[in-house]
């Protein structure tokens, strides 16, 4: 948020509170008679102030206003300022205090939370960071291998044997340009200074440009779809979505051994699309069930082939989601294999529509 917005947002907020603090503290008076509330009344919503408002400014301005307040509509002679009522310096005294207080106590606690933010985003830079240096090694071993290979000893290879290199290098390096794309994509979003552009899409435009890139990359791995009969357009970054689709397929590829079945289903309704991918693989170890989404395996969990085991593709979905406001998850399914669930809100479709 701005800065401009954010003290448009706190203004509003404290006007508010101190509108909703005035007509309560007529209600004391004229209703049920007890104005010596009324102070209190004030009191807390400039505790309040400087509780929901950033910095100190608000808290003390609501202390000012709030005591100006009762000493004009509150404090005989009414509606006129009268300085030398000692139980105003009293009170203007307190509310400062109060807002003082609570003012230091949220500033504190926003920084501890920035912090704890911070090194929260450190240690995944560092997850990232070693995983990356795992991963990437495998690839770039076989590409350079490879071609030293092609090119000192290609005369005395067979036609097989070439193809069979080439075939491995041009694997590799599609899977070092998938890489790099989710990382730039989880870079971008993380940054936090790129804004994410949400642009009506049709659910089944989205899917068959899916669909159409999964196939020539994975001919023999068929995709049962199932989604909803009737139009439903969804505000979205489709290239970074079909990049969470893409990431979601190719896991299931690449992780549930034995599948035979491959489900991309969409669900709509209630505001929201639900987007699930089902296999009937092996399914999830339930040791990671919880930190699968967290962009990093410890040495253990990664199997022979570890450039396939990175959790980058899956912490970028998963940062994608959250960026457009959706929840993302992980199970295991009763009868095997495993779902992920990722929900989006939808547009509401109207009759000229």
């Amino acid at each position: 948020m701005g800065k401009w917005k954010l003290w448009l947002r706190d203004l509003i907020l404290s006007s508010v509170i101190l509108t909703v603090c005035f007509f309560t503290s007529v209600v004391l008076e004229i209703v049920f008679h007890i104005p010596e509330q009324i102070s209190a009344a004030f009191a807390f919503a400039v505790f309040l102030i400087s509780l929901l408002t950033d910095g100190y400014f608000f808290g003390l301005a609501s202390a000012l206003v709030s005591v100006l307040l009762v000493n004009y509509a509150f404090t005989f002679p009414y509606f006129a300022l009268d300085f030398f009522i000692p139980s105003n310096f009293f009170s203007a005294i307190v509310m400062g205090v109060i807002a003082l207080l609570t003012g230091a106590l949220t500033t504190k606690v926003k920084h501890q939370e920035a912090m704890k933010a911070e090194s929260q985003r450190e240690r995944m830079r560092a997850n990232l960071l070693r995983a990356i240096s795992h991963d990437l090694r495998t690839p770039l071993t076989t590409i350079y291998g490879s071609s030293a290979a092609l090119r000192e000893n290609g005369d005395r290879l067979t036609p097989e044997q070439k193809d069979k290199m080439l075939l491995g290098i041009q694997e590799d390096a599609q899977w070092l340009v998938r890489m790099v794309e989710n990382l730039l994509s989880i870079t971008r979003i993380d940054s936090g200074n790129v804004r994410i552009d949400l642009v009506s899409t049709v659910l089944e435009e989205l899917v068959d440009s899916v669909i159409v890139k999964f196939r020539k990359r994975y001919p023999n791995q068929p995709v049962h779809l199932e989604l909803p009969e009737e139009l439903v357009m969804i505000p979205m970054d489709a290239m970074l979505m079909e990049q969470v689709l893409m990431n979601l397929l190719e896991n299931a590829v690449q992780h549930a051994a034995g599948m035979k079945n491959l489900i991309l289903r969409v669900t709509a309704g209630e505001g929201q699309a639900v987007f699930e991918i089902q296999d009937d693989g092996c399914g999830i170890p339930e040791d990671r069930l919880s930190r699968i989404f967290s962009g990093y395996y410890d040495s253990k969990d990664r199997p022979e082939d570890a450039r396939r085991n990175a959790g980058i593709g899956l912490s970028v979905c998963a940062t994608i989601v959250r960026a457009h406001g959706g929840t993302i998850q992980a199970e295991n399914l009763p009868s095997g294999g495993a779902l992920f669930r990722f929900t989006l809100k939808t547009e509401e479709m109207t009759d000229e529509q």
